[in-house]
């Protein structure tokens, strides 16, 4: 009886090593798998590094080009704001002109039409201050005629740039 209990404990002792044995077995490739998953995890974390890396020189880069591209487009703009005083004042004294031309077209067809021979009208000037009108009682009859032109085509021009402004305003 003795050596049966002796058998039975030795069995008992084996089988346990033996579920030992598995155990550990199972442990290690446990073991090695993690090892694996963390070798994996490594190289997957320097790989984001090295992502968030090139991600922030990216980023700085686009800043920089941002700021190019800003400067650029204002510069741009004050230049087309320039052109586009320049092209206005174009167009103002282009009106100016072609008013003139109107004008000196508007006279030489009412001279036509009062019978007397058209005579080349001067460009529009300013009506002369009162001073200046004193004199021109001293002046040869020529010069008047002169004047009363000038003054004729003033006044067209007066006339015709309000029908162009309230044109514009019943239009707006």
């Amino acid at each position: 009886m003795g050596s049966m209990l002796m058998l039975f404990a030795d069995i008992l002792v084996a089988v346990l090593l033996v579920a030992t044995v598995v155990t550990c077995v199972r442990l290690s490739r446990r073991i090695t798998r993690l090892q694996t998953d963390e070798a994996s995890m490594r190289k997957t974390i320097v790989e984001l590094v090295v992502a968030t890396d090139n991600a922030e020189r990216a980023i700085a880069g686009l800043r920089a080009t941002l700021g190019e591209c800003e400067k650029t487009l204002a510069d741009r703009l004050r230049t087309a704001e320039r052109y586009a005083a320049d092209l206005a004042e174009q167009v103002e004294a282009g009106e100016n002109v072609m008013s003139r031309m109107m004008t000196i077209v508007d006279s030489s067809q009412a001279a036509k039409r009062a019978g007397s021979a058209p005579a080349p009208a001067p460009e529009p000037a300013p009506a002369p201050a009162p001073a200046h009108r004193e004199q021109s009682a001293l002046e040869p009859a020529h010069f008047r005629l002169m004047s009363d032109r000038i003054s004729d085509a003033a006044e067209l021009l007066a006339q015709r740039a309000m029908r162009r402004v309230g044109g514009r305003e019943g239009g707006a």
